[in-house]
């Protein structure tokens, strides 16, 4: 995916995806920790109010199969 930035006031911006936000639980004003890596060119964020993603139905039964075969 690539975003545009763009200029807020005297700071650069880039918009964070509905998508994103919604499935993780992000909303308006909550906190988000920064990360630098200016060597790789690269900012890493985490969002204090972000849920963790549901696990989907082929991860529990690929669990199961590998419970009974250490039994």
């Amino acid at each position: 995916m690539t975003q545009k930035v763009f200029r807020t006031g005297n700071s650069l911006a880039v918009t964070i995806p509905a998508g994103f936000s919604s499935s993780v639980g992000v909303r308006p004003g909550d906190k988000v920790n920064v990360r630098e890596d200016k060597e790789k060119g690269r900012i890493v964020y985490q969002f204090s109010g972000a849920q963790q993603l549901p696990l989907d139905e082929v991860f529990f039964k690929h669990k199961k199969r590998k419970n009974r075969v250490k039994k």
